[in-house]
């Protein structure tokens, strides 16, 4: 039997960290002895490791407390989720210590080499300037914040800009910017992109970004803060879509 200070030394935690996971009930206390000492044993050793090595994982406090009561498969199933959930967060690391050595090394690419070509194609096919340098700042915002889904979303609108139809929606949506907002046009254009959309898609949503992203609105926001054509556009089009 060992002391609270033996057993966090063994374990390599605190003393506090213990006490810590006695108030949260993930750890239980042992009864004191004759001195006045709680007393741990190897079984308590057992279960602070499991508890120390979960915590490192980054699994909450709480479902650390909800596994104590697990069977042995939810247990391993557990396992299998968190081991998931660190390969995930290791792939978005490496990812990121890539970005920083290439900007240690003096090069900075805030878009992919494909993205690039697409904004100069843009202006090829009759995008105004601006059109073009909205587009570059959304894709710098959108590969920074959620890279991982900014490909799925890049290709899509790519592969859309493709069609010439819907290339000429957004052509004219990037000529509606000086429109007044109360011009007919802009209810004209708002009908065919609702319809547009509908038919690409067969949803009312975009594919691509966790519905609890920020994004959207963050990108939708730099839009219609330039035009108040554009801003009495988006509204039309979500009311049009129940968005």
């Amino acid at each position: 039997m060992i002391t609270i200070g033996q057993l966090a030394g063994y374990v390599g935690v605190s003393i506090k960290a213990i006490r810590v996971y006695h108030d949260k009930g993930l750890l239980p206390e042992p009864d004191r002895d004759a001195s006045g000492y709680r007393r741990y044993g190897a079984d308590d050793a057992i279960e602070l490791i499991k508890i120390r090595t979960l915590a490192e994982s980054g699994v909450p406090l709480a479902r650390i407390r909800a596994l104590r009561s697990a069977t042995d498969e939810e247990f391993r199933q557990a396992l299998r989720e968190v081991d998931a959930e660190l390969t995930a967060r290791i792939d978005r690391l490496r990812a990121t210590q890539a970005r920083l050595r290439r900007l240690a090394d003096g090069h900075v690419d805030p878009l992919p080499s494909e993205a690039g070509a697409f904004l100069e194609q843009l202006a090829q096919w009759g995008f105004t300037p601006r059109w073009v340098e909205l587009q570059r700042d959304l894709w710098i915002l959108v590969f920074a914040t959620r890279p991982e889904q900014a490909n799925t979303l890049f290709h899509d609108q790519a592969d859309s800009l493709s069609d010439p139809a819907l290339r000429q929606l957004f052509l004219d949506y990037d000529r509606a910017h000086d429109l007044d907002p109360a011009d007919p046009r802009i209810d004209d254009l708002a009908n065919r992109a609702v319809a547009a959309t509908r038919n690409r898609y067969g949803a009312d949503e975009l594919p691509g970004l966790d519905p609890a992203s920020e994004i959207p609105a963050l990108v939708q926001g730099m839009v219609n803060a330039s035009s108040p054509a554009w801003r009495r556009l988006d509204a039309l089009i979500r009311a049009q879509l129940g968005a």
